[in-house]
């Protein structure tokens, strides 16, 4: 987020709207083989935006800040891509999210077992978020390899107890808030103050790497890229952070901006956002310039379909949309 956000007094920061915790139990790496008994590679990908507000306004006891609820549309579209997710009974999550930032090189984390607090560092009253998961370490690994192979910069992220970014666990949380398939979770090579289009191109051979790497290693995987889209947002909070009733869109050329890119994207077939997504930012500002949607329509080979769009909302002004694509 590019601007700087002032939280009124009264917003809620206060420690009694904090939840006792629960710790999740962690979910075991997979085999080398995929588990799910069905064939193997990437079996659906989604767009998955990440804001901290759809994880407080649903109050999960890793949460501490408690909430009255809002965004519900938007928690709905992810309620079904949870009943989705289930049914393509994949093996392993990978996630690409735009707030693991890496200014050299693509970074994978390689850690066996991440667990600490994730905190949202704008919104801390509203993210504080106790996470303990399992890294498919197999996959991580590969996909370094892929990549390297292919001529980009990688790291296997191997120090433990660094801290997870809130838009990789707040993107991992709402699509699976179980926590019971291992992950991988990869770093965006992004400059937040600067975009070329050199940048997505970077993330489409990245996306090719994911995709020989999830082949290679036999999984069976749902991919997740964890960007909004219009990307211009308020820079004050109302008394209660959930009121809906200043909720709207930063301006109707914002909105306007992201019902074009959902039209292409409704319509098909992927290969359109090639130049529709570059417009878009150049238009709205959008996160997708952190390469997030580009890496998975790369990984996915740039499908002749359409998406299926389950949900549209605004957080503090910023557009978001979750959205299924499913392989033929």
């Amino acid at each position: 987020m590019a601007r700087v956000f002032h939280a009124t007094a009264g917003s809620g920061r206060s420690a009694s709207r904090r939840a006792a915790r629960t710790e999740p139990a962690p979910a075991a790496a997979p085999s080398t083989t995929s588990g799910s008994g069905g064939r193997g590679g990437i079996v659906a990908g989604y767009l998955a935006p990440h804001p901290p507000h759809l994880v407080y306004a649903e109050n999960p006891p890793q949460n501490e800040p408690r909430s009255t609820g809002g965004w519900e549309v938007l928690r709905w579209g992810y309620e079904e891509l949870r009943r989705r997710l289930r049914a393509h009974a994949p093996d392993v999550l990978v996630v690409h999210a735009p707030h693991w930032i890496t200014m050299v090189g693509h970074h994978v984390n390689c850690v066996p077992n991440p667990r600490g607090v994730s905190v949202e560092p704008i919104f801390p009253h509203l993210f504080r978020y106790h996470y303990d998961f399992r890294t498919d370490v197999d996959l991580a690994e590969a996909i370094v390899e892929e990549g390297a192979r292919a001529g980009l910069v990688t790291s296997a992220m191997r120090e433990d107890g660094v801290r997870v970014d809130y838009a990789t666990i707040g993107a991992l949380h709402l699509a699976n808030p179980d926590w019971d398939l291992p992950v991988v979770s990869l770093s965006a090579n992004n400059n937040p103050y600067f975009y070329s289009d050199a940048s997505l191109a970077e993330m489409e051979t990245l996306g090719e790497a994911t995709r020989k790497a999830i082949e290679k290693t036999g999984r069976r995987a749902v991919l997740l890229a964890s960007n909004s889209l219009s990307h211009l947002h308020w820079d004050a909070e109302p008394d209660l952070p959930e009121d809906m009733g200043v909720e709207r869109p930063f301006t109707h050329a914002q909105y306007a901006g992201d019902m074009e890119l959902l039209r292409t994207i409704r319509e098909g077939p992927t290969s359109r956002l090639k130049e529709a997504v570059p417009a878009h930012i150049e238009a709205t500002s959008s996160e997708t310039k952190a390469g997030s949607l580009t890496w998975l329509m790369a990984a996915m080979g740039w499908p002749a379909i359409a998406g299926d769009v389950l949900a549209y909302g605004t957080v503090i002004a910023t557009g978001n949309a979750v959205v299924e694509w499913v392989p033929t």
